[in-house]
């Protein structure tokens, strides 16, 4: 499933591409699955609006529409979706299941083999927009950081994971991130120090930004608005090197089920 860096890089590039654009048409698949707002409604929404903004919130992306009572429309990429931004005469890829055609004549293209990706309008709330569940990795302060973890009875693998604390934070960047801080992912998230946790969390945020500046992880399916591939993964120290030698002290990483969730450390570097 994309993650924080990926859905980033995927709103940055459809923004940059689609920002001021109206929708001239909408057409949405057969497929039930991936609308959560009725299709005919959300056909009848989009089309004549134009974008003013794209942007991430935890997993999703946002598009801010014009008109004082327009609704958000949000997109989550679920396990295998993507957005990408295509020419009208460009071939449509098999799981095609919208395509938002553009003054411009190009086209916003949802794809999605698997149909765990979502598409909703969702209404503001006394103007204010889409929330996500939990705080925002990114921009999180140390003190929120550490109260989040204060005398919870889980691994902290599962709680880095738990999108009701961050929001956007997944498989990948947990296991990077406490590789980076020598903590090992069945640890008690409870009983780490406030100066754990605080290294945690710059190492979170640095491996994230990182992430973003070389577009992402694609470990699957993922590609950024233009259809391109990410370079993270060349970099990843611990996640899916289960059996190879640790790049710092050469021992086995190890490979262990987690939270449900494949999980991936160093026996001897993460204490």
């Amino acid at each position: 499933m994309p993650e924080l860096p990926e859905v980033e890089t995927v709103a940055n590039g459809v923004n940059q591409r689609v920002r001021g654009e109206r929708i001239e048409s909408v057409w949405l698949g057969s497929k039930p699955e991936p609308f959560k707002t009725g299709p005919s409604e959300m056909a009848k929404i989009l089309t004549g609006r134009r974008i003013e903004r794209v942007y991430r919130i935890g997993k999703h992306i946002v598009f801010d529409l014009d008109g004082n009572d327009a609704p958000q429309w949000i997109v989550h990429l679920g396990m295998t979706g993507r957005l990408l931004v295509s020419a009208a005469s460009a071939s449509v890829p098999l799981h095609t299941h919208a395509i938002l055609k553009l003054t411009t004549g190009r086209e916003l293209r949802f794809v999605d083999p698997r149909r765990f990706g979502r598409l909703a309008l969702q209404k503001r709330v006394n103007s204010s927009g889409f929330q996500g569940p939990g705080h925002e990795p990114l921009t999180i302060s140390i003190e929120q950081f550490t109260s989040l973890f204060r005398g919870r009875k889980t691994t902290i693998k599962a709680a880095l994971l738990n999108q009701k604390l961050l929001h956007g934070v997944g498989n990948i960047y947990a296991d990077e991130s406490l590789f980076r801080v020598g903590i090992r992912p069945t640890r008690m998230a409870g009983r780490l120090t406030r100066e754990q946790l605080a290294r945690l969390r710059s190492a979170l945020q640095e491996v994230m930004q990182h992430a973003i500046a070389m577009g992402g992880s694609s470990v699957s399916d993922y590609v950024d608005a233009d259809g391109v591939k990410g370079y993270f993964q060349l970099e990843h120290r611990v996640y899916m090197r289960g059996g190879q030698p640790c790049l710092v002290c050469g021992t086995s990483i190890r490979r262990i089920v987690l939270a449900g969730r494949g999980t991936h450390f160093c026996p001897m570097c993460q204490k």
